[in-house]
């Protein structure tokens, strides 16, 4: 549990950065703080760690005062994942992950399998452990950027606008990750966003703030249905659906069963072939059993071809995908702001059924202006 208990940051005779707060975060609870630029968001997450300090007031962490604690001490109690991820270069993805546990003294028997674990949370194959960081997309530097986060086991998260810089594809992606990490570790995550749609997406409840004040503290559903001020219902505003899609619909409605796709096992030059014969420039990826891995592009193809020699090597694990039970209405925004012209659509044991196409959702929105 996380305790603020008449917390106020100010700097000099300026305008509070966090104005005077009473506020309890529960255990094993994902919340999210919103707000516009300058809000007082990032001040109120950093000061549980102490990366800033209150003017006035204390914050507890299961009973304790975090300054009775040494700031160092502190800070290795709690994971931190930031928007420009800062993994250390010159270390090796395993040297990454293990950092908290080393400056924690863990033995080896302690540290044994753990970055082989973690890894594996995140659906990334064990042997990018010994890459650089260079070697990984974006999105796979973000995932290991995340569990380096949880290698200590620690019971605090503190996410700062972490998927930010992302594209809208792995982002996507990424936010189911960290949602099922969250409730797999029973971790109690505190994420910073500016995104009201991330916000829903992700929380079980919710911070808003305005100029230092939080506006309202509450569940998802409720501040949708009872907004606080007119400042959350402009938040509100931003992320409302368009209406052709407000309806009981859902993907399976609308997807095409036929997806080109391709084994994870089969060669590059397999891929070539398939996308020249089937005239497309991506192919989803799959296990044997068709379960989704990722998917592949020509420009990676094109960019890889003399360094790697089959699928596995080249593909894109920041595969986004939605379930074919869906409705409708939730996926709107991740299809048309993502890089792939579609939604790969999977069941339940996540095997690809189909896939949902821009296209079809524009003779939906015909059919109805008709």
């Amino acid at each position: 549990m996380i305790e603020f208990i008449a917390v106020e940051k100010r700097y000099g005779d300026a305008a509070a950065a966090v104005e005077k707060l009473d506020l309890t975060i529960e255990d094993n609870q994902f919340i999210c703080v919103i707000g516009t630029s300058g809000s007082g968001k990032t001040t109120l997450l950093r000061m549980i760690n102490r990366m800033v300090e209150p003017t006035n007031g204390s914050i507890q962490i299961n009973g304790e005062y975090t300054t009775s604690l040494n700031e160092d001490e502190l800070r290795r109690k709690i994971g931190y994942v930031i928007q420009n991820i800062g993994l250390f270069p010159h270390m090796s993805i395993r040297e990454n992950i293990m950092i908290v546990p080393k400056l924690l003294k863990w033995s080896d028997s302690q540290r044994q399998g753990i970055a082989e674990r973690l890894i594996e949370k995140v659906e990334l194959p064990l042997e990018f452990l010994d890459r650089k960081p260079k070697n990984l997309s974006g999105g796979q530097q973000q995932r290991i950027g995340v569990i380096r986060a949880l290698a200590a086991d620690q019971d605090i998260i503190l996410m700062d606008e972490p998927f930010g810089a992302l594209d809208p594809i792995t982002r996507d992606a990424l936010q189911e990750m960290i949602k099922r990490l969250q409730q797999e570790m029973n971790k109690t995550v505190v994420f910073v966003t500016h995104d009201m749609d991330e916000a829903l997406k992700l929380a079980d409840n919710i911070i808003i703030m305005d100029h230092g004040k939080v506006v309202q503290y509450d569940t998802p559903e409720a501040i949708v249905k009872n907004p606080a001020n007119d400042f959350v219902e402009e938040l509100l505003g931003k992320r409302q659906k368009q209406t052709y899609f407000e309806n009981e619909l859902t993907v399976s409605d609308l997807m095409h069963t036929q997806a080109e796709a391709i084994s994870l096992s089969k060669s590059i030059i397999e891929a070539i072939s398939q996308m020249t014969e089937k005239k497309v420039d991506t192919l989803l990826v799959v296990d044997d059993q068709r379960h989704l891995k990722g998917f592949i592009d020509i420009k990676d193809i094109d960019r890889k071809i003399n360094k790697a020699t089959n699928i596995y090597e080249i593909m894109r694990t920041e595969t986004s995908s939605v379930n074919q039970n869906e409705k409708l209405a939730d996926v709107v925004d991740p299809l048309f702001n993502m890089e792939l012209k579609y939604l790969p659509v999977v069941d339940d044991e996540n095997h690809l059924v189909g896939i949902l196409t821009r296209s079809s959702l524009v003779s939906l929105i015909y059919d109805q202006l008709k």
